[in-house]
């Protein structure tokens, strides 16, 4: 059963998942205060490398929860963080719309006064783990500017799902009189999405790299078996370098990766353009890395089913989400010329 206005969809496989890291710890190195930029990375990483979807649904109980960590009230904390965390509650950032994505200033929904109620209007796309959460994180622009609110799932349409390469849970949101519990103050709340975004920004780059690792594990082993010419694929050249170019680009990734996040952590640094950094290269890298693997794999790459198959269907969007690679060109651009 799936909440928002009394629409009975058909399960999700993520749900399921999101239980079973709530039940085993996994989910409170995303959910609650003062997140390990460094654990969430590492746990990115290794859940990446063995199944994406587990990634998503690990990530999006962070994202989702993150601005009520970092400025909501105590009733708020109580209410939604402690079951994001053990996996009771689904958890949603809902910020993009239709002609509203990287450029967030562009959201056109509205929240209005209601006497000592807050109403929203509008329409949010390309929302994970649309049509499945409990609750959404919000943002609308008020009369004092883009704020943050609270959405519960009741008071929301999901029933418009989206399709996309990879299986991530996403839909369109229809608010039409949806009720919202401000977060923050009025008017902060595009400060408090690039805080949460700054956060997480920088985990992408751990999932990409949980997917170029499994994508050179998977070159690695097929080329030292597969047979050509009286000799393994390994055995050439051709194939020598294209391993060493992809394992270049994954080491590299890491050192971006976790060094934007030891600085977080460590060091305290604002690292806005560390983690836009780290994440236009790992998640470009990724790209080439698993492109390489479906070449190095031949017809067993795009043979649906296979592991590479399948990396390369879920890498793609990691380009896209959380600011597309050329508004992270953008984003250290200004920082350097500031």
């Amino acid at each position: 059963m799936v909440r928002g206005q009394g629409q009975e969809l058909p399960a999700q496989p993520s749900i399921p998942l999101v239980q079973d890291l709530g039940c085993a710890g996994f989910l409170r190195h995303c959910v609650g205060e003062n997140p390990d930029v460094r654990s969430i990375t590492v746990l990115r990483e290794v859940f990446a490398y063995h199944a994406g979807l587990a990634d998503f649904s690990f990530v999006m109980q962070g994202l989702g929860s993150g601005p009520i960590v970092l400025a909501g009230s105590d009733a708020q904390k109580k209410k939604y963080l402690a079951p994001a965390a053990s996996g009771d509650a689904i958890a949603a950032f809902a910020l993009s719309e239709p002609e509203a994505g990287s450029d967030v200033q562009a959201i056109t929904t509205r929240a209005r006064r209601q006497g000592d109620a807050w109403v929203l209007d509008g329409t949010k796309t390309w929302i994970s783990n649309g049509g499945i959460a409990d609750f959404y994180v919000t943002f609308a622009k008020a009369d004092e500017g883009i704020t943050a609110f609270v959405v519960d799932a009741k008071e929301v349409d999901a029933s418009e799902r989206i399709e996309i390469v990879a299986p991530h849970p996403m839909a369109t949101l229809k608010l039409n009189g949806a009720k919202g519990q401000l977060l923050g103050e009025a008017g902060a709340g595009f400060k408090l999405a690039m805080r949460n975004l700054d956060i997480f920004r920088t985990t992408v780059a751990g999932a990409a790299l949980g997917f170029s690792r499994r994508a050179l594990e998977e070159s690695r082993s097929y080329s030292l078996k597969r047979k050509m010419f009286g000799k393994t694929l390994s055995d050439f050249q051709l194939t020598q370098a294209e391993l060493a170019d992809m394992a270049t680009r994954i080491e590299a990734s890491a050192l971006l990766a976790y060094r934007a996040a030891w600085e977080r952590d460590v060091q305290k640094k604002n690292i806005t353009r560390q983690a836009a950094m780290a994440k236009m290269f790992a998640t470009e890298a990724a790209q080439a890395v698993i492109d390489d693997a479906v070449q190095i794999c031949g017809g067993l790459g795009v043979m649906r089913g296979h592991p590479v198959e399948r990396l390369y269907r879920e890498v793609r969007a990691l380009r896209i989400y959380e600011g597309a690679t050329e508004v992270q060109k953008l984003i250290i651009a200004k920082d350097l010329l500031k």
